[in-house]
């Protein structure tokens, strides 16, 4: 059974109902043009992720950072950050108020985690595809819509929290507040206030700053998703490709703005996504980027740069990638350039050999640069994590202007199943211009696996791509 087949059949996509529904889906595109599938297709893998993950990920994780009860309140359209990691994809804002409870009931009896250890509980919203038990309210509706069970709603749901909780009796309760981290710090003040004054002393003494929790379950990804990011990253590396080519680019005609605009188009054409604006960049031979303006028209001779980015199943790629624009007769770049390349190369190589679990983003910076400096290259680390979001939870290894180390945010730790993108810009003097100095600026996103070892999630540019 194929990947796709396989996870609309644990959404119940084959059913008889979802065969009749199909008769009346709308024409798709040609599956050439379709490389992830139709919405439908998108949305069953990743309702079968979202299980995964709370079933495989989460209950590991409450053990670990020691919080056998997880409580994520939130309004619509003030969701929290985790909110996209534990809700299924048909889902796109909280319900009115939803409150996720997440009870770890293996946990005073210290049994190995698992998932039918950990319940699911949510008060107000949906059952999530089925991955959550959904309380309602006791009130009965007028008959005029059916006759359905109300929904929490308002300090009710506080009640039903609170109740809930002392069924329950925990000892430890997580939230999502943090100083440090945004994808920890979701809950809002309102709703601490709220669940505050609905609980009492006798619990709220009992909160504790979930900070890695939430991190980390943002962070980590699954076997299934990192096969699928694979074909992202190849999607990604096909239409750079073709970007920065003869068949989409007219020297001494096309501008910069034109191959931005072709970019979001062609992502949209295909039924894709995108998290930033990309951007092209041109260095020249003899000009300052003032000189060349905001939009110049390409010419021969140019050195490009594309910082671009694709969107799919909430999973997101950032890559850069270069490209000479040949002079009439010329069959390569000229070796200079090909040198700067080279050198923000070796970076790369320096990146993924200093890439450990346990090591902090601050503790990879310093060895990488001091590596770098004693190579002799002149360049700036600058690299995040990835995944559900595309400046990802995890540590920060440098920012372009902190390469002495970014507290707080780059003294998390690297973990096993945790992405990056290696982001990083190494600048030479280029005898061929001059001594210009050309900066090479790259990001390829690469994986630490489940065993910790570092990979490419596809390649690295090692070579310029060339226009004709």
């Amino acid at each position: 059974m194929s990947f796709v087949l396989a996870a609309r059949a644990a959404y119940g996509q084959d059913a008889p109902k979802a065969r009749a529904v199909s008769k009346v889906a709308p024409a798709a595109l040609p599956a050439a043009e379709r490389p992830f599938g139709t919405l439908r297709d998108q949305a069953a893998v990743q309702q079968q992720w979202l299980k995964q993950r709370l079933d495989a990920t989460l209950p590991g994780l409450m053990r670990k950072h020691a919080i056998d009860m997880w409580v994520v309140p939130m309004r619509e359209y003030n969701e929290d950050p985790v909110f996209w990691s534990i809700t299924s994809p048909e889902t796109m804002a909280a319900r009115r108020r939803t409150i996720y409870v997440f009870f770890d009931k293996c946990a005073a009896s210290g049994a190995a985690p698992g998932p039918n250890c950990v319940e699911r509980i949510a008060l107000g919203g949906s059952t999530q595809g089925g991955v959550f038990e959904a309380r309602r309210s006791t009130k009965a509706v007028e008959a005029a819509v059916g006759g359905r069970q109300a929904e929490l709603w308002g300090d009710e749901q506080w009640q039903a929290l609170k109740q809930l909780i002392e069924e329950k009796k925990p000892s430890v309760i997580g939230i999502d507040r943090s100083k440090t981290f945004a994808f920890s710090d979701g809950l809002s003040s309102g709703e601490l206030q709220g669940m505050s004054e609905a609980l009492g002393d006798t619990w709220t003494k009992k909160f504790k700053d979930a900070e890695g929790l939430p991190l980390e379950l943002v962070a980590s990804r699954l076997p299934d998703e990192e096969a699928f990011f694979v074909k992202m990253t190849a999607k990604v590396w096909g239409m750079t490709q073709t970007m920065f080519s003869g068949r989409v680019i007219v020297p001494g005609k096309t501008k910069t703005s034109d191959l931005v605009w072709w970019w979001r188009q062609r992502v949209n054409d295909q039924g894709l996504g995108t998290w930033f604006q990309p951007s092209i960049e041109v260095q020249r031979k003899g000009k300052t980027s003032e000189e060349l303006g905001d939009d110049p028209v390409i010419q021969r001779g140019d050195v490009l740069h594309c910082d671009v980015g694709i969107t799919v199943s909430r999973l997101n790629t950032d890559t850069q990638h270069n490209a000479y624009v040949l002079l009439p007769g010329e069959t390569d770049a000229p070796a200079g350039l090909k040198r700067a390349l080279a050198n923000a190369n070796a970076m790369q190589d320096v990146a993924m050999e200093e890439m450990r679990v346990g090591r902090t983003g601050n503790e990879i910076l310093k060895s990488v640069l001091e590596r770098m400096q004693g190579k002799g290259i002149d360049g700036t680390m600058y690299s995040h994590p990835i995944g559900m979001n595309g400046h990802g939870a995890g540590p920060l290894i440098g920012l372009w202007d902190y390469q002495d180390g970014v507290p707080g945010r780059g003294d998390a730790k690297v973990i096993p199943s945790m992405w990056f993108s290696i982001e990083l810009q190494a600048t030479t003097a280029v005898p061929e211009w001059g001594g210009q100095r050309v900066r090479m600026a790259q990001e390829e996103d690469m994986m630490v696996g489940a065993d910790g070892r570092p990979r490419w999630a596809l390649k690295r540019q090692d070579r310029l791509f060339l226009v004709r």
